[in-house]
């Protein structure tokens, strides 16, 4: 490799490469097509002109374009390639107006050209299609490599030059052959190719400048964040494209009641699981809280829960009258307090929960005193024999199987029964919870001096 160009990317070396064939076959085809006559190569030296211009513009965008993302950039030059390409677009739609206008007008007869099909004629276009292939081969897999625009642009351009120098070929056979208006025709042609191309890649790139969101890339990432659950609720989802990379906008609502690292842990799942489904996507989420009912009573119970004398809140409801919301819930303080206190209390929890909830229109608290610790000692076996044999023929009778563990324990409010229930591991929580309401319905119903039933149950 010369010593120049060991400093040059790839990419740039490449687009050196395409400027040097651009040059040769600008150089070739005139040559040829000034000697012989035809429009045709005429046309395609006019074309590899653009094609100069193509990989000047090339080599200048993927050198901006691989430049870091800085404070005036701060999503990188991948753009510049786009630019690029759509400079080329340009270029090559005002190319092939002329060309097709200069070709239509011989096809009706204007002007007297006469095409000279000499055998270096077909020199040259032999050698431009070996050329054009090779070139467009190259600049193909230069856009899969690098996932670049303009390559891909490039690689497009370097195909239709090859259908255009394909069809100047026939032309000019069909010229030999004794047609002379085939190279006309065959120049016509090049330049309805050139212009369906260009109209093809304007339009792709004018998509992107323009930040259209990449549809299939959008959806991937859609269904990838719905596939996470109900715990986290898209909100808004903005996708754009540039130089191969895809940016994404996300806008996330979890439970207002979360943490702030369940909060994080969510925008960190949102984020993998797009760059799984998208993959090398630049994700950024925003995490808010839930606004459906549900979040209201979660954001009503958290703003509740600001006023520090509070100690359990329960029963929240959510109810709409008319075009009115309005909550309700329940509060437990301290026993001791006065009434006096304890609505002082009630009133700053109404007020928090306005505050927090402006879409909140009145609250309405009631107040319960709040159990405070009893002394508890435990019940010899002897003491409740009679009631300990009934609590373990029910728990059997109702489950099937032994109490694991019994204890009693003698409060102020009566005797407190302490049993643990095994289950099978693979039954649902919701089965396990029924057959343990069941139990301590049952005991309450056969032994009112039993004052409460805490059953436990495990695998």
């Amino acid at each position: 490799m010369p010593r120049s160009l060991r400093g040059v990317s790839p990419q740039r070396r490449i687009a050196l490469v395409s400027v040097a064939a651009a040059l040769v076959l600008i150089a070739i085809k005139v040559a040829a097509g000034l000697a012989s006559g035809s429009l045709g190569l005429l046309s395609e030296a006019a074309h590899s002109g653009t094609d100069l211009v193509a990989a000047l513009l090339t080599f200048f965008a993927v050198g901006v374009a691989g430049r870091p993302a800085d404070r005036g950039h701060p999503y990188g030059h991948g753009k510049a390639e786009h630019l690029s390409a759509l400079g080329e677009a340009v270029i090559l739609m005002a190319l092939s107006v002329a060309i097709a206008a200069t070709a239509s007008a011989r096809l009706a007869g204007a002007g007297d050209h006469e095409v000279d099909a000499a055998w270096y004629a077909f020199a040259v276009i032999g050698v431009v299609i070996v050329i054009d292939a090779s070139r467009s081969l190259v600049s193909r897999r230069a856009a899969r490599r690098f996932e670049s625009p303009a390559f891909a642009a490039t690689a497009l351009h370097f195909a239709s030059d090859l259908a255009g120098s394909t069809a100047v070929l026939v032309g000019l056979l069909a010229t030999r052959a004794g047609h002379p208006k085939a190279d006309a025709a065959a120049a016509l042609f090049v330049a309805v190719l050139v212009l369906a191309a260009a109209v093809r890649l304007g339009r792709q790139n004018v998509d992107v400048l323009m930040d259209r969101s990449p549809a299939v890339a959008q959806d991937a990432a859609r269904r990838a964040i719905e596939r996470l659950g109900p715990g986290v609720e898209l909100q808004r989802l903005r996708m754009r494209r540039a130089a191969g990379r895809h940016f994404a906008d996300v806008v996330i609502a979890v439970p207002p009641a979360s943490a702030v690292e369940q909060g994080h842990a969510a925008a960190s799942a949102v984020e993998e699981a797009i760059e799984r489904a998208v993959p090398g996507a630049d994700v950024v989420v925003h995490v808010e809280p839930l606004g459906s009912g549900e979040a209201l009573r979660e954001r009503a119970h958290a703003a509740a829960l600001r006023i520090l004398p509070v100690r359990e809140i329960h029963n929240i409801a959510v109810l709409e009258v008319g075009d009115r919301v309005e909550i309700s819930l329940h509060l437990k303080l301290a026993g001791a307090l006065s009434l006096d206190e304890a609505h002082a209390i009630a009133s700053r929890v109404e007020a928090s929960i306005l505050e927090e909830l402006p879409e909140v229109d009145a609250v309405q608290t009631h107040l319960e005193p709040l159990a405070e610790p009893s002394e508890g000692r435990t019940v010899l076996p002897g003491d409740i024999e009679a009631e300990a044999a009934d609590v373990r023929r029910i728990v059997l009778e109702e489950s099937g199987s032994e109490a694991r563990e019994l204890r009693f324990l003698r409060t102020e409010a009566g005797l407190v029964a302490f049993l643990t229930l095994g289950m099978d591991p693979s039954s649902p929580l919701e089965a396990a919870h029924a057959r343990a309401s069941a139990i301590e319905e049952r005991v309450r119903r056969e032994h009112p001096e039993i004052g409460d039933v805490i059953v436990h149950t495990e695998p």
